[in-house]
């Protein structure tokens, strides 16, 4: 997990909100490695978006829009549907996911109807690391799993809380009429 803590060594002093996501966030949940990870992703609010250009200053950023990567420009304000982004300095690359949230929720950029409280949506390791909540990054995952988020889903459902499965069930029920994580 030594990416994770040298992620959160260079981002502890961003001043908004932000959390490892993906299968790194299930691991950290789980507070183990669970399987080989390609990359590393972090959400942070859309609103924030420029403060991290900010934060992250030198570093090249770029953006993924209608499956295309291109530059994404020093003043560019990046609204929906584009959420996918990434910064880049020498060898090190973070993907950035941004997130929608109102005053005091998380909102599913794919589907409104499901939100989450936003003290519920970034929690934390003992060493005070930032992660996205399991039962959101299964979410996630669910649209289309590949193996490795079928694997993911295999190893951390059963230690969610009764109330993560609870709300990743009915938020799956909301989105799909038959899904085999149901």
């Amino acid at each position: 997990m030594k990416i994770c803590s040298n992620l959160y060594q260079r981002m502890k002093n961003y001043p908004h909100p932000w959390a490892i996501a993906g299968g790194w966030s299930i691991d950290l949940f789980l507070n183990k490695v669970t399987r080989h990870h390609h990359d590393i992703e972090i959400i942070i609010f859309r609103e924030n978006q420029q403060g991290l250009k900010q934060y992250l200053s030198g570093w090249v950023f770029t953006k993924v829009a209608n499956g295309v990567i291109s530059s994404w420009d020093e003043n560019e304000w990046l609204p929906l549907p584009i959420h996918e982004t990434y910064a880049q300095h020498k060898s090190e690359k973070i993907e950035i996911l941004l997130n929608e949230k109102t005053e005091d929720v998380w909102v599913y950029r794919r589907d409104s109807r499901i939100i989450r409280e936003l003290q519920k949506t970034i929690l934390y390791t003992k060493e005070e690391v930032p992660f996205l909540s399991p039962e959101i990054a299964l979410l996630y995952k669910s649209k289309q799993p590949r193996s490795k988020d079928i694997q993911d889903f295999n190893h951390v459902f059963e230690k969610l809380y009764h109330e993560q499965k609870s709300w990743l069930t009915h938020a799956l029920k909301t989105l799909y009429k038959d899904h085999p994580w149901l």
